[in-house]
Formats: structure tokens, sequence, C-alpha cells
């Protein structure tokens, strides 16, 4: 087995589906992050969720925010629903693990507030639940997945914005939400800081 060849088809396949991804994303991403930065502006938070990797990403995404990405900049309001094991546990065990985040949602969640729903294959049940709670609560929802965003694209509302990755592969959907998400907080920054680049 040749291992630098078959590193190097990684890298090329990565390359090749966020070249495709562009295409399909750019201008529902530039949406995304107007309307997270309009949230933002107004006095809400994001509320970021997902399930192993797609819960490292909540995370990444909520610390981008919260703390700074490129530029410095306040402090922007954001959750990531993954990182309290009392609460996840708790709602697991007392409920079910697909409540963990609709609950999070309906306690945290007001109106004008966005859910950042993130699935690779659209179909994580705790995230489906996560989106009904959010719709309930009167917030927008920007759904990052793939496979052909799976039942998610069903639940979406006007208003809501899909960015579904166009690969089936996990490890490469994983791998452009990562960038999507770096786009949306560029986004942000750009917006409410006011540059002009």
């Amino acid at each position: 087995m040749d291992l630098v060849a078959r590193i190097n088809s990684q890298f090329t396949e990565s390359a090749q589906v966020k070249l495709n991804a562009m295409e399909v994303l750019a201008q529902p991403l530039a949406r995304a992050g107007q309307l997270m930065a309009a949230c933002l502006k107004g006095g809400g938070k994001i509320l970021a969720c997902g399930n192993g990797g797609s819960a490292g990403d909540a995370q990444h995404f909520s610390a981008e925010l919260l703390n700074r990405f490129e530029m410095e900049r306040p402090p922007l309001a954001a959750i990531a629903l993954t990182t309290d094991s009392s609460t996840l546990t708790s709602i697991a065990n007392d409920y079910s693990y697909d409540e963990v985040f609709s609950k999070q949602v309906t306690g945290l969640g007001r109106e004008g507030d966005v859910l950042l729903a993130i699935s690779t294959s659209g179909n994580s049940p705790n995230v489906l639940r996560a989106i009904e709670a959010a719709h309930a609560r009167g917030m927008r929802v920007v759904a990052l997945t793939g496979k052909q965003g799976g039942k998610m694209s069903g639940l979406l509302a006007d208003g809501d914005i899909n960015l579904c990755v166009p690969a089936n592969s996990t490890a490469r959907i994983q791998e452009v939400h990562l960038i999507c998400l770096h786009c949306m907080c560029d986004v942000i920054d750009c917006l409410l800081l006011g540059v002009k680049q």
C-alpha cells in the first residue's frame, strides 16, 4: 500500500469537494452570516448543537464568537449546547437523548435568536428536535448538513437557511463544515466591524 499516494488523494478529494461546495454555498453562507450578524446586533444570541464531530464544530463556532475570530472585537453572544455534561446527562437520563438539545433551546432560546443546527447526515434526532423547539420559540435556523440534507431539509421554515454540502463522505462534509463556520465568522465580523475589503 502506497500511503503517500493515499494521503495525496485525500488532499485532492478534499480540495475538489471544497471547490464544488463553494459554487453551491457562497450565496447562502453570505445570507447566514447576515442573519447571524443582525441577530447579534439586535441583542440576540446564537445557540449551536450537533453530535460527535459536529459537537466539536458547535463548540468551535461558539468559541470564535465569544472570544475572537481574526479581528479584535467585543465578545459576541453564542452558546454551544454540547458542553454542559450535567445538563446533557440529566436530560438524557430523565427523558431521552433525543431531547438533550431541544430542552436547552426551549429554556435558553428567545424570539430573534438563531439556532445553528449541525448534522452531516441531516438526520440526527436530537438536532431535528432542536429545530422544532427553535421554531416554537420564534427562532430562525441555520442548518449545516450534507448528504442531500436528510430530514432537516424538510423541517426548515421560510427564513431559515440550509447549508447542505454537496458530498456523501462524512469526512469531506466535516471539512467543508469547518470552512463554512469560518466564513460565517468572517461575514459577522465584517458586518459588525464595518470592514470594507
